[in-house]
């Protein structure tokens, strides 16, 4: 049997540059991982706030105004979890918390600054193709 279009249907080989986007037969999928937990709301602004030094969570509740005390201490966690943060206790009273990039964390940050880079000169055909396409949904 043929691997053509069929009445409304159509077959392709999945492309070379797209195999990442497969699980391995664990399940496991790098790139969708990756996607999914730096994809998240805070995770992004989280490692930007990050990046120049280390800080404490009350200094980064202040850098980033709209993220609740939880969904920080939620994605401090997850940051942690996933090998992006380092979190060091100080044997003070009471015992102070700092944050820090690990160096995987720092390589993460070029990719995410590209991205930045990518949004930022491309803001205006953004916009534009979005107002194009609610024109003509309207």
């Amino acid at each position: 049997m043929s691997q053509g279009n069929t009445e409304g249907t159509e077959t392709r080989q999945d492309p070379a540059s797209l195999s990442a986007l497969h699980p391995s037969p664990d399940g496991a999928c790098p790139v969708r991982d990756l996607l999914d937990h730096i994809a998240a709301k805070w995770t992004t602004l989280v490692l930007l706030a990050l990046e120049q030094e280390p800080r404490r969570f009350n200094t980064l509740l202040r850098m980033l105004p709209d993220i609740s005390r939880r969904m920080l201490t939620q994605s401090l966690r997850d940051l942690e979890r996933g090998g992006f943060i380092d979190r060091t206790v100080f044997p003070t009273k009471p015992p102070a918390v700092q944050y820090a990039l690990t160096p995987m964390g720092h390589s993460l940050m070029g990719p995410i600054r590209s991205l930045i880079g990518w949004a930022e000169a491309n803001e205006t055909a953004l916009n534009a193709a979005r107002a194009r396409y609610d024109a003509a949904q309207a």
